[in-house]
């Protein structure tokens, strides 16, 4: 465990670009730094926020604990077969690192997750998932820090309760665990999932007829890039809220009333509605309060014009969702987690 800081900010440490100071911060590159770290913010009494890429995560004040930074590194491969590869990465990987490192490899499956921002460690928290795939169709297993025992538990996918952009980090377990390591089954010979409309008409623009893992990955790099504003340069955390999920009765009755609604069928009867063309179609794409604003691009995207600040971010998505549910009848949920 690197040396405990004092009145830190985060500006930097989240992709929001917003300013916030934590009492205390330190860095982590191994297990026993995630240990150490923990047992002295326990035996502290100090509240604990565990950080990796901060990209999906609103900072609605100065946080009052410890700030625990995740720099653990590796990639492991455990394990081949005939039918997959196991993989193991360290939570304070890259998420897009190491989805190409897995593609340099033949370990194919991540493609469609490409460009997601972040780290592994994260990844499960949120369930990440893009143009077709979620993270818990090659989730094997993770390896986490019992906060309060200090022991080490092992998850496997049942246990983490994945649903839709959730996981029982984000509930039951919430604040109960500091994730260290996923492991991962990348199956052999699978084919390239092109189901959204985005990836077939990059592939097809390309002449690419028979895509292979990696021109998937290249069409979703691409699709992410041109709709996507970069952190590095505004302040985001990505897509702000939740795809609502509605019934099969419900989608008709809006499809009728609002014709053109985007909507993808689900495997139990329900809808997923595009949560961007109804804040796109309700006229709110490049409005704003204050420093934040909704993307001119991509009307999913909340980012930071420069000076925003959390109230800003706060007030603009409570607007954009009181429109939203007076227009259509729909709740939108915040996808980052507020801190």
């Amino acid at each position: 465990m690197s040396a405990i800081e004092n009145n830190v900010s985060l500006k930097r440490f989240n992709t929001f670009a917003l300013e916030a100071c934590a009492a205390h911060f330190t860095c982590c590159a191994s297990p026993d730094d995630v240990a150490q770290a923990v047992a002295l913010a326990r035996g502290k009494g100090w509240r604990l926020l565990v950080l990796g890429g901060g990209s999906n995560l609103l900072l609605t004040g100065d946080f009052p604990g410890l700030v625990l930074r995740m720099e653990m590194r590796g990639i492991e491969l455990l394990a081949a077969d005939a039918d997959a590869f196991l993989v193991r990465a360290a939570a304070g990987e890259n998420w897009h690192d190491l989805v190409m490192h897995a593609l340099d490899r033949g370990w194919n499956g991540l493609e469609n997750l490409a460009l997601i921002p972040g780290t592994v460690g994260a990844a499960p928290i949120q369930n990440i998932g893009a143009y077709g795939v979620e993270l818990d169709s090659v989730f094997v297993s993770l390896r986490a820090l019992d906060v309060a025992s200090g022991e080490v538990a092992e998850l496997d996918r049942a246990a983490c309760a994945f649903a839709y952009r959730d996981s029982i980090f984000k509930h039951g377990a919430a604040g109960r665990y500091v994730i260290l390591d996923v492991t991962f089954r990348l199956p052999r010979g699978r084919a390239p999932q092109v189901g959204y409309a985005d990836v077939r008409d990059w592939l097809a623009r390309h002449d690419i007829a028979h895509p292979c893992a990696r021109d998937v990955a290249d069409a979703v790099i691409a699709i992410r890039r041109a709709k996507l504003p970069d952190p590095a340069t505004i302040g985001n955390a990505g897509s702000f809220f939740k795809n609502p999920i509605v019934t099969g009765e419900r989608f008709s009755a809006l499809a009728a009333a609002h014709p053109g609604l985007m909507g993808y069928a689900q495997a139990d009867g329900h809808v997923k509605l595009a949560a961007g063309w109804l804040i796109d179609r309700a006229g709110w794409k490049g409005k704003g309060i204050g420093g934040a604003a909704v993307y001119e691009r991509q009307a999913l995207v909340l980012v930071n014009t420069g000076q925003a600040s959390a109230g800003d971010v706060i007030g603009l998505a409570q607007a954009i969702r009181d429109d939203i549910r007076a227009r259509y009848g729909v709740e939108l949920e915040p996808e980052p987690v507020w801190v």
